[in-house]
């Protein structure tokens, strides 16, 4: 070996080993194996009704939603649509389809008549199953106004409303035992999910996912933070998206843990109740709900004792907050991770002992049976651990394909089947992974490429700014400049460019320093949870001129 070779370092390439093999299960009869063996633990909780089911209740409950949609003329492979808050009929929908190798359509509550019309003719939705009104959202009359125009749609059923119990009631028309023998014939293989991811232009792509992709994913996130029958998940993301459906009714299931849903949709205080009254021993969210939960007035009066792991994803974690969520909510074992709607989502995660470094500068390492790589964008060859690159991942969590879409599925899964993520990363040489951005959200000022994570990290130490996102933004001269939205500390005291400026100067490369500032009450979100930086950079498009 020539002396290059021996001190060149080592490609931006894991693989997730494990003895442990990946689950060959449906979702339905994974879930049997845990009635089975918990049938008078708890598998289900609604704190604002105020229901609860054990699995053996869960489990025939299951079935009889089952036996209900079979009575409808819902056949394997037949898509039925659920667009609802969160709430037991979604779960009970959730594992319902599962049980007879129908796919589950998920649609964005917050989703309003051109979009619900174009996700039920894409994916040919023939019962659609949907919540009567959320957010000032009739949903009924929204399904009327586009009725006409999905001819795949036969029925719609409303939860909470006469429809649902007729459709509960018409289970006793098929026999007890249709849903296990159909379940008996499906492949793991099989689709059971579409899933359409957020689409920042166009119209959004509807991911397909298969009972192998789901529920190994669920299955690997909770077994990465110690799930047992013992423990209790607080799920205040929603359903709708892989972090509450995969990530948590799978992540419980798939370990004989209790989903406990604290609120129709993300409430604070609710949450922490939750946390309180059920003991829960994990609690989900994005950083931004986190925060909130923390600047709660009265958050010092909530028992948060029972809390010990967590997950927080969607996007990077401040410091400052995460040493509050692992000392002040009892969290010491959270888990940071990483994914996308395409893998299922999770491909990196980090571990129960990791330190507060690893957890906040880093998404975590590789997941057992996944691959990850980091390439160069352009030539697609693998980079050297410490080179930033396209993130890319591989493995059972790769999606069959966007449904109907073979040309938009080329685009990003390439001929090896590998994902290509869109994320710049760098793989650090012990193999965690950093995010240092979107490919198309790097500021390229002046030639140089700028981070908004390296930005954000740093601007939250600020002692008058709660929250920051920085994008790029048209300038004349440098083509792009840096622009910090920021939610300040006190609605009163904002900072100004100025005092910001200030802060960094000396401390940050000059052409990282924001030249342009706005206050807000708060940013545009996704109802995953995820900042809308795409809407931040069109609000401030107009080009600043001779500013630098």
């Amino acid at each position: 070996m020539t002396a290059p070779e021996a001190d060149a370092l080592p490609a931006s390439y894991a693989h997730g080993t494990s003895t442990t093999p990946l689950l060959g299960d449906t979702i339905g009869a994974d879930l049997d194996r845990a009635i089975a063996a918990y049938p008078g633990r708890e598998a289900l909780v609604d704190v604002s009704s105020g229901r609860r089911w054990t699995y053996a209740e869960f489990g025939a409950a299951v079935d009889e939603v089952a036996r209900g949609l079979l009575a409808k003329g819902v056949t394997t492979g037949d898509r039925v649509g659920i667009w609802a808050v969160n709430c037991p009929e979604w779960v009970l929908t959730q594992y319902a389809t599962a049980r007879i190798g129908a796919v589950m359509v998920n649609i964005n509550p917050a989703y309003r008549a051109h979009e619900l019309e174009f996700v039920l003719r894409q994916a040919g939705v023939t019962l659609l199953i949907a919540s009567l009104a959320h957010k000032g959202s009739d949903y009924r009359a929204l399904v009327e106004e586009v009725r006409g125009r999905c001819p795949d749609l036969r029925e719609t059923v409303y939860i909470g409303d006469p429809s649902w119990d007729a459709l509960t009631a018409g289970a006793v028309s098929v026999p007890q035992d249709r849903p296990a023998v159909i379940g008996a014939g499906l492949s793991c293989d099989d689709p059971i999910n579409i899933q359409y991811t957020s689409g920042t232009t166009g119209f959004p792509k509807g991911a397909t996912l298969s009972h192998h992709n789901i529920l190994n994913n669920g299955f690997w996130v909770g077994r990465t933070v110690g799930y047992t029958e013992q423990d209790r998940v607080c799920l205040p993301v929603p359903f709708y998206h892989c972090f509450g459906m995969v990530m948590g009714n799978l992540g419980a299931t798939s370990h004989g843990a209790c989903i406990v849903i604290p609120a129709p949709s993300f409430e604070p205080a609710a949450t922490l109740r939750a946390v309180q009254s059920e003991r829960c021993t994990s609690l989900y969210g994005v950083p931004t709900m986190f925060i909130a939960e923390l600047n709660l007035p009265d958050f010092a009066s909530y028992d948060l004792s029972s809390l010990r792991t967590g997950i927080m994803a969607g996007s990077p974690c401040p410091v400052e907050v995460m040493k509050r969520v692992v000392t002040e909510m009892h969290m010491a074992e959270v888990s940071i991770c990483y994914g996308m709607t395409e893998t299922s989502p999770v491909s990196l995660q980090t571990r129960r002992d990791d330190d507060l470094e690893h957890r906040t500068g880093t998404v975590g390492r590789v997941l057992p049976h996944i691959e990850v790589k980091v390439v160069d964008p352009v030539t697609g060859v693998t980079q050297p651990r410490g080179t930033s690159g396209e993130l890319c991942t591989r493995g059972y969590s790769v999606m069959l394909g966007y449904w109907e879409e073979p040309a938009k599925t080329a685009e990003v899964v390439d001929a090896g089947r590998w994902m290509h993520t869109g994320d710049l990363a760098v793989m650090r040489e012990d193999g965690y992974v950093e995010i240092v951005g979107r490919i198309k959200d790097m500021i390229i000022r002046g030639g140089e490429n700028v981070y908004p994570r390296e930005i954000e990290e740093f601007l939250y130490a600020h002692p008058k700014i709660a929250d920051v996102q920085v994008v790029g933004v048209p300038h004349e001269r440098y083509g792009e400049e840096v622009l910090a939205c920021v939610i300040p500390r006190e609605a009163g005291d904002p900072p100004t460019l100025q005092e910001v400026r200030a802060f960094c100067e000396g401390r940050l490369a000059h052409y990282k320093v924001p030249t342009r500032l706005s206050v807000l009450d708060s940013f545009p979100m996704t109802v995953s949870g995820k900042v809308r930086k795409v809407e931040l950079r069109e609000r401030y498009a107009e080009p600043a001129g001779g500013r630098d």
